[in-house]
């Protein structure tokens, strides 16, 4: 194989494997998919605070929070992604299990899993994202990590009443990209 096929073949591999997602193994019922994604809820969040230890009250006194674990590829123009998370609304702590799914275009290669926390500082925004669950914007970030060693830029963004931390877990990508994010329910796990 030439180097050009194979860098199609590695990118139609990881893009395959990110499109299918955690969550679509037959053989784990509905029960075991929704403790998996409450246990990397828990994760992600213990891994935002022992960073930012003063955000436990942000989310705690916020209307609502949404946690998401995401995998992206870019491959030089090209830049898609899958991943699920749950959002918890403070008030109710009703769980509304979601999945999300991300393309865009812009300069940028390699393969970076990342993960949101989403602060919902109102109940509009809140119930409008699970109900609606559009967010649309530019991305540009450098990453280069691998467990704990090497680094991330990520950092905070506000939107539309939504406080969004990225924290980059694994994996090694440059990208400038201008990117659509598509939040859905989960039918399967609500």
């Amino acid at each position: 194989m030439n180097f050009f096929t194979s860098k199609h073949f590695v990118s139609i591999f990881f893009t395959a494997a990110i499109l299918t997602g955690c969550a679509n193994s037959p053989d784990v019922t509905r029960a075991e998919k929704r403790v998996e994604v409450l246990t990397m809820s828990v994760d992600v969040l213990n891994q935002l605070y022992e960073k930012n230890p003063e955000l436990r009250e942000t989310v705690k006194s916020a209307a609502g929070y949404g946690v998401f674990d995401n995998a992206n590829v870019n491959f030089i123009v090209a830049s898609v992604g899958s991943g699920y998370g749950v959002v918890i609304d403070n008030e109710s702590k009703k769980r509304t299990f979601m999945k999300m799914a991300e393309a865009g275009v812009g300069f940028g290669a390699g393969v970076k899993d990342f993960s949101l926390v989403m602060v919902f500082n109102n109940k509009v925004a809140l119930e409008r994202f699970i109900n609606q669950g559009w967010a649309f914007g530019a991305q540009a970030d450098a990453s280069a990590k691998a467990g704990d060693q090497g680094g991330a830029t990520g950092g905070e963004v506000s939107v539309d009443d939504v406080t969004i931390y990225q924290i980059t877990q694994n994996g090694i990508a440059l990208q400038l990209t201008v990117k659509g994010t598509k939040f859905w329910q989960d039918d399967e796990l609500n």
